[in-house]
């Protein structure tokens, strides 16, 4: 007997916890009943059949989210026709609010997973070993005969009793073999629910916050440090809404950080206190990113959705956290929310700009089943997609045509803001618009007209068509623009050959240059780092730039001296006499 576990994941670099728990849970008897299978996306619906159908499942599950629910939906169309055998289990948030409904689209589908599952699925898979050890006695039983003693379930004769919620503490850990998850990112959890009830979101249904005990949760982060393991996301829905939880984990990572390890946390910024927030600005670059959703800075949307959020304490804690230039910090917005048209979508996104995150993330509405903002759809005039993502299309305030711009604009914001690569251009371009939000509207508008949504440029030709787009809005500062595109590409890459809008280089200047790394071979001043290295191998290893604004200089980059946070060369500035 074997039970499938199947998950279909977004991206091959992460990984489903859902599927590794339910595993764990069942114990080391049960465990080799159960088998993991993961896919991605990107897959063809042919290959994953044939993936699954190698296999050989008596049973499988699936693990159903809102990215993986249009393939699901087709191979559940499929799988009984190679397959035919096989019993079929659904988890996940994307079944659990409809399972009636969902069991009658798909009669082939032996049940539902309602809610949490770790104990859930260890009762059916007891259930079905013991089918195993008696064959024949499941011959002539229904399928409500069969599982309908066990909590959690959702079945065609209906739901059977409510499962009561998990001790976080109880479950086992999910990353003692940690082969299947090299170079994938790490999820792991410290607690479940979340305090607040923001109307978009379904964790605001599971409103009693319950923690993993704290010494478990330093036993398991050590696990993590002493591996090395590049990322851990914590999938904790509001990490900070317990400060002592919160507090106890930080002080942990900061004392014993092993310099490698990355840890991403989504917390609530506005309720950081000073101690918090000291702590944070003691760790080293690049040890924790935070994420932090805003929405929207209209009071009335604020209301709307529930959210309880201070934007002016906001702004000044994300200044706080941002004057230690030690953490990244990624800032979301959403569009299409009740009483937030164009312009006020517009005035939130400058609002949010302004505090300079290292990542700021236009995301739009996506009407979930089972949440408060789907209750409300008729009244506020929400129409959305009706298959995943369920993403708005409009609303009482905003239109079709403005969502689909703010589509093209978040794919600017995407290229031109979030990638890093223009972090000197970008501030000088905007002064040239009435603010960010109509700079990145104007780049868009631009996009559209050269065809470049249809055609995507690659990246490198971003820097030109940025510099023709500058040009034509402010002409006289061309050659500045120029400069600070130069300055920027070179920042982030050592080019081995001279990018196409970049200022021709005299004969001068290259002597200039070849008498700067002669003379730094001989005797290093700036370079210190490269003593074995001739003057030759200097000039490949990093690049002296000849800039003209605002006086003639060069400018050294360093690129084995990089920032840990943006991974930024280190830069010297070199003025013509020491030339």
């Amino acid at each position: 007997m074997k039970f499938l576990l199947t998950a279909i994941n977004a991206k091959f670099i992460h990984s489903n916890p859902a599927i590794y728990s339910l595993r764990a849970g069942v114990g080391e008897k049960l465990q080799p009943y159960v088998e993991l299978a993961e896919f991605t996306i990107n897959e063809s619906p042919e290959s994953i059949l044939e993936g699954i159908w190698k296999r050989q499942p008596k049973v499988i599950g699936f693990s159903c989210y809102i990215w993986n629910w249009k393939l699901i939906r087709e191979l559940l169309t499929e799988l009984p026709k190679i397959l035919p055998d096989t019993e079929i289990w659904l988890g996940g948030p994307e079944v659990t609010y409809d399972g009636p409904g969902l069991l009658r689209e798909f009669p082939q589908v032996t049940g539902i997973m309602v809610g949490e599952g770790e104990v859930t699925f260890r009762e059916v898979l007891e259930q079905y070993v013991r089918e195993a050890d008696r064959t024949g006695t499941v011959a002539g039983k229904s399928v409500a005969e069969r599982f309908g003693q066990i909590p959690g379930l959702c079945l065609a004769s209906g739901y059977t009793a409510p499962r009561e919620l998990t001790d976080l503490t109880t479950l086992p850990f999910l990353y003692e073999d940690m082969e299947p998850f090299t170079n994938r990112i790490i999820y792991y959890e410290t607690s479940r629910g979340c305090p607040y009830r923001c109307s978009y979101c379904l964790s605001s249904i599971d409103k009693k916050v319950r923690l993993r005990d704290i010494d478990v949760v330093k036993r398991e982060l050590q696990f993590f440090l002493d591996q090395n393991v590049k990322q851990v996301k914590f999938i904790d829905r509001t990490f900070n809404c317990d400060h002592k939880h919160a507090m106890e984990i930080w002080r942990y990572i900061y004392e014993h950080d092993n310099g490698v390890t990355n840890f991403h946390f989504e917390i609530s910024a506005d309720i950081l206190r000073e101690e918090e927030i000291a702590l944070l600005n003691r760790f080293r670059p690049g040890l924790a990113q935070l994420e932090i959703g805003v929405q929207s800075t209209n009071p009335e949307t604020i209301r709307a959705i529930h959210r309880v959020m201070d934007v002016d304490k906001l702004e000044k804690i994300v200044a706080a956290i941002h004057r230690g230039q030690n953490i990244h910090q990624h800032l979301d917005l959403i569009a299409g929310l009740p009483f937030e048209d164009y312009e006020s979508f517009g005035r939130s996104f400058d609002r949010v700009y302004a505090m300079q995150p290292e990542q700021l993330q236009l995301g739009f509405l996506k009407v979930l089943k089972g949440s408060d903002m789907h209750e409300h759809t008729q009244e506020y005039g929400i129409r959305y997609l009706e298959l995943p993502p369920y993403e708005v299309l409009y609303t009482n305030w905003i239109s079709y045509g403005e969502i689909r711009r703010l589509k093209r604009i978040e794919e600017m914001v995407e290229l031109y803001y979030n990638s890093g690569q223009f972090t000197h251009t970008l501030p000088v371009l905007e002064k040239a618009f009435s603010g960010p939000f109509a700079m990145y509207e104007a780049l868009a508008d631009y996009y559209q007209e050269q065809g470049y949504f249809t055609n995507s440029p690659a990246r490198a030709y971003r820097y030109q068509i940025l510099l023709e787009f500058a040009a034509m809005k402010d002409p006289s500062n061309r050659e500045i623009y120029r400069e600070l595109l130069t300055y920027d590409m070179y920042l982030r890459e050592n080019l081995k050959s001279r990018p196409a809008f970049a200022a021709e280089i005299t004969e001068e200047e290259k002597q200039d240059i070849r008498r700067f790394y002669q003379t730094e071979e001989q005797e290093r001043h700036y370079l210190s780092a490269y003593d074995q290295y001739d003057w030759k191998q200097l000039s490949r290893m990093t690049h002296l730039e000849p800039f003209r604004y605002p006086q003639p200089h060069y400018v050294l980059f360093d690129y084995q001296e990089r920032n840990p946070l943006n991974y930024e060369a280190k830069v010297q500035v070199i003025a013509n006499p020491i030339l």
